[in-house]
């Protein structure tokens, strides 16, 4: 197994728990306090801890000798009833996810810049990959899910867009959805993101 892996396990879980404190942090904002009474709005990374998506999935991938790590933390609850503007207010929640992913790559490729002047001896190395690895994670996190399909954070976007009757009808889709993003991912869409998007983005912020 490849050690240089195991650096991707930092920004992995930055990126996920992150992500979700994100979209609970925001709906607590905008009047839901759901996520914040259930003790969510915190960077513990044990409070965000789900089993398949952030264990299994992610360790298959080390020992499969992965490329890149992938997974997902347990999502924030939000009620968007109790949203001040129910239809509009969710897209911010759901925007906020894929934003602090963007930040957070944007964080790590400054971090990237200040050691790339800093030749620490066994510090560097392992400081760029790190940097690396956490813009790359987290422009996937980002665009994928921005991915129009409910329960992604682009398909909750795209809901709060529509018109209250479209809206109900593309919500019926939601207990399919993961099925669906599955599928994608096997004919390849994983990849084209990858390329189309993860790969200049990340080489423009590294360069």
């Amino acid at each position: 197994m490849n050690p240089q892996l195991f650096l991707m396990v930092i920004p992995f879980l930055l990126a996920v728990v992150i992500h979700e404190v994100s979209h609970g942090y925001v709906a607590y904002k905008l009047g839901d306090n759901t996520a914040k009474f259930m003790g969510r709005l915190t960077l513990n990374p044990i409070a965000h801890i789900d089993l398949v998506g952030t264990i299994i999935l992610p360790l298959f991938l080390l020992i499969a000798h992965s490329q890149i790590l992938f997974g997902w933390a347990k999502p924030v609850p939000v009620n968007f009833f109790n949203l001040r503007n129910p239809k509009k207010d969710s897209a911010y929640v759901a925007l906020a996810g894929p934003m602090s992913n963007i930040l957070m790559a944007v964080g790590f490729s400054i971090i990237y810049h200040i050691f790339t002047l800093i030749p620490i001896p066994y510090v560097q190395q392992p400081v760029l990959l790190t940097c690396v690895y956490g813009v790359q994670l987290n422009l996937i996190f980002a665009f994928f899910n921005l991915i129009p399909i409910l329960p992604l954070d682009g398909g909750r976007i795209l809901a709060a867009f529509m018109p209250n009757k479209w809206a109900y009808e593309f919500s019926k889709i939601e207990p399919y959805g993961m099925y669906i993003v599955f599928a994608l991912i096997f004919l390849g869409v994983f990849n084209l993101i990858y390329y189309m998007f993860v790969m200049p983005i990340s080489n423009l912020l590294l360069f």
